[in-house]
């Protein structure tokens, strides 16, 4: 229970803009993971355990997989978002290479 209060309290002192901020990152990450099945996000937390976040630690096989799956959640378009939802100006966009 005190645990629940100290975090309550916590989130009190943060100013509400940057707690709305957190928010909304939060959702974009959560529509993100979601591109992924059931399946593959325990598999993701299987290969970041296995490799104990190092990709040395996996075979070329793994490595590979791990890969595949981080690029079906599209991170760069995760990050696009991210920034433009955080930043006070228009984040210009980039051409495709």
């Amino acid at each position: 229970m005190a645990r629940a209060v100290s975090r309550v309290a916590a989130l009190r002192r943060l100013p509400v803009a940057k707690l709305l901020a957190a928010a909304e990152i939060v959702l974009l990450a959560r529509e993100h993971l979601a591109k992924l099945e059931p399946h593959e996000r325990r598999r993701i937390a299987e290969l970041v355990r296995i490799g104990r976040g190092r990709t040395r630690n996996l075979t070329p096989h793994q490595r590979a997989e791990l890969a595949a799956l981080v690029a079906k959640a599209e991170p760069r378009l995760f990050v696009r978002l991210a920034a433009e939802k955080l930043s006070p100006v228009p984040v210009p966009r980039r051409a495709r290479r």
